[in-house]
């Protein structure tokens, strides 16, 4: 059984500012000296970065839908206790607190993770456009489902003293944990894809933080909320692990491996990282590490080239569309992909990965590995996607099926006669679906997948990195 006092910060909707709320928490609650552990519902990337400089430790996502419903509350404490046990955990929402998989009766919500880890959720209510309303929103979410224990509510977005007495006399029956001012200079600059990651402006992202902090701290009863958050009950599970079945886990230091080199003294695995190449979780690199790979963190923009002794790569997801200058100025690492792909060295990419790897994005020369050109687009794809592998790969097996998710406004145009697409999968209508592309050791698509729930696909990049590694030594 673990001791691990925790709560989860929703909304009746999105928009309702509890990233705001969620993320002043954290850093409020650790500026009082605590160790916070910060957790992210749904497949998310960069709500967790703004969550891990909040609170000083790897920002990590619960998703029953990518990870399985058995692996939350390990997940949860395997963030939670690395490098050290936290003091509380603060678990951010996804939309409205009941919304989840479209036709999957609140699958995958924020209510259904909120169960699964049997903790507290805090309400938060944007009462810009309303007054006494608000009482029968918090009303309705409060007794929509008995089994979601609504346990407090933070009034956001209050324009004055008399707003506030209105809305507190509307509230019967659920403590209000405080009230946050319409203060509009505190400001996360947001694009298409919602709010830019503090990988790219990360000056601009610590005076935030360090903004909501003060916010928070001055406006939200704190010790009110952890008195809430330590009446969750005990766990009884184990910490998830990276570790295979086999091997032995590299347990990381301070923020954890994802953004440095960990070396084991076996393959080296390169991992893109860096402002354009954000979209990575911290378990995928661990697991990794675990199976007794050197990971080495190569970024772009820095200038960085593949290492000479690379016997893997992947590339990851984030934003090459705001980099493509920078991306094309480096030639000497997309001539080093292209080498080393050529080579047959085994090459994971996910989305802005599968981009780099294509002629050109909006007409800029990339790394000219897969036959295709990439362009920006006013449609947004975003959703889950249950997928069957088509053809081998380095992480995959055809026939092998996964569930991953798409988050991205861009299109592809394939050449004609190119290589086998690399998933299949149905449409919401029902129509099959081809996408991505595969050609030797080369697996490059849209799909985003998380490592927990596919604990194979790291031990099998791995083992081909070995086996790469071995033939061009021999």
């Amino acid at each position: 059984m673990t001791r691990l006092p925790r709560f989860v910060v929703a909304a009746p909707g999105s928009g309702h500012g509890k990233t705001m709320i969620a993320t002043g928490l954290m850093a409020a609650l650790r500026a009082r000296g605590l160790k916070v552990s910060p957790h992210k519902v749904g497949p998310d990337y960069i709500d967790p970065s703004y969550h891990g400089l909040a609170a000083g430790r790897v920002g990590r996502n619960l998703d029953p839908m990518l990870q399985g419903e058995g692996r939350i509350v390990p997940l949860l404490l395997h963030g939670a206790s690395t490098p050290s046990l936290a003091d509380v955990a603060v678990i951010e929402g996804v939309m409205g607190l009941f919304d989840g998989q479209l036709g999957g009766s609140g699958f995958s919500s924020t209510a259904h993770v909120a169960r699964l880890v049997a903790a507290p959720v805090v309400l938060v209510v944007d009462c810009a456009a309303a007054s006494r309303s608000v009482g029968a929103v918090v009303h309705g979410f409060t007794t929509y489902d008995a089994d979601v224990r609504v346990a407090g509510v933070i009034l956001n977005n209050v324009a004055s003293p008399r707003h506030e007495a209105e809305v507190r006399a509307s509230i019967v029956g659920v403590p209000i944990l405080g009230v946050v001012p319409r203060l509009p200079e505190i400001v996360v600059p947001s694009r298409h894809l919602g709010l830019i990651p503090v990988a790219e402006r990360t000056p601009e992202a610590v005076a935030a933080v360090s903004a909501l902090a003060d916010l928070i701290g001055a406006h939200v009863d704190l010790d009110l909320l952890l008195s809430l958050a330590a009446a969750a009950p005990d766990l009884d599970a184990d910490p998830w692990s990276p570790s295979p079945p086999r091997g032995q886990a590299l347990r990381a230091e301070g923020p954890g491996l994802a953004g440095r080199e960990a070396s084991n003294g076996g393959p080296v695995v390169a991992v893109f990282g860096g402002p354009a190449f954000s979209f990575t979780y911290a378990e995928n690199v661990e697991q990794i590490a675990a199976a007794d790979a050197s990971v080495v963190t190569v970024d772009p923009l820095r200038g960085d080239r593949l290492p000479a002794n690379a016997s893997a790569l992947v590339i990851g997801g984030g934003f090459p569309e705001m980099h493509l200058d920078a991306l094309a100025a480096n030639a000497e690492l997309l001539a080093d992909v292209a080498a080393f792909a050529s080579a047959g060295g085994p090459v994971v990419a996910e989305c802005a990965g599968l981009l780099y790897l294509g002629r050109a994005l909006d007409g800029v020369p990339m790394a000219e590995v897969v036959p295709m050109t990439a362009a920006m687009t006013r449609r947004l794809t975003l959703g889950y996607r249950r997928a069957t592998a088509l053809v081998d790969g380095p992480m995959v097996r055809a026939g092998e099926e996964v569930t991953g998710h798409e988050f991205h406004k861009t299109a592809v145009t394939y050449d004609d006669g190119s290589a086998a697409p690399a998933w299949r999968w149905d449409l919401h209508d029902g129509t099959p679906a081809t996408e991505g592309w595969v050609s030797g050791n080369v697996h490059a698509s849209y799909l985003h997948v998380h490592g927990a729930g596919h604990p194979e696909h790291a031990e099998r990049l791995v083992a081909a990195a070995t086996e790469y590694a071995a033939s061009v030594t021999a």
